[in-house]
């Protein structure tokens, strides 16, 4: 008898752990290759929101709930219990990059720039090319007064995506028009 219960001590879904984020760097990659020659903003946007129906497409279900919760918390403008939902999502998939993406936005609408730019960082860390974390990192920058270092933030962002808004942020370097 006491061997039978072994199994189960090991299938019960209180001791799964976060399961890995799904491949989608072939996918990412010819979205961001159509995106930098897209030739109006309307194609730019469609393509845009494939890339953010890839980054939000959580791990698992617990993930996508937790995910869910926290946006929509967002949403109603509950901050603290979005943040606090998405550290729990953090927690429990730390490889999952827009889990910190979400959460940066979180504390950005607070204006608690320092804890937006570490999740943003972490975001970025996992996936470079996320344009939404690159553009948010440039505006938490200018958010904490750091104009001049939210540039090269913005010019990723802009370099993947021509016609992002964050655009009109943008310095031209002397001499150089953009």
């Amino acid at each position: 008898m006491r061997y039978f219960l072994i199994p189960l001590l090991f299938a019960g879904p209180a001791w799964a752990d976060c399961p890995p984020v799904a491949d989608t760097g072939a996918e990412r990659a010819a979205l961001l290759s159509q995106l930098k020659v897209a030739p109006d903003p309307g194609i730019a946007q469609g393509l845009n929101a494939q890339l953010w129906e890839i980054w939000l497409m959580a791990p698992d279900d617990k993930a996508q709930g937790l995910l869910d919760r926290g946006v929509e918390r967002m949403r109603l403008g509950d901050l603290d219990r979005a943040i606090e939902t998405l550290t729990e999502l953090i927690n429990y998939c730390p490889d999952y990059a827009e889990g910190y993406n979400q959460r940066a936005f979180a504390h950005y609408l607070k204006q608690d720039f320092a804890p937006a730019l570490t999740d943003l960082d972490s975001a970025l860390a996992i996936l470079p090319e996320h344009i939404g974390a690159l553009s948010g990192k440039g505006l938490t920058l200018i958010g904490m007064g750091r104009a001049a270092a939210a540039q090269d933030a913005l010019r990723a962002a802009v370099d993947l995506h021509p016609w992002l808004s964050e655009r009109a942020l943008l310095v031209d370097p002397p001499g150089q028009e953009l």
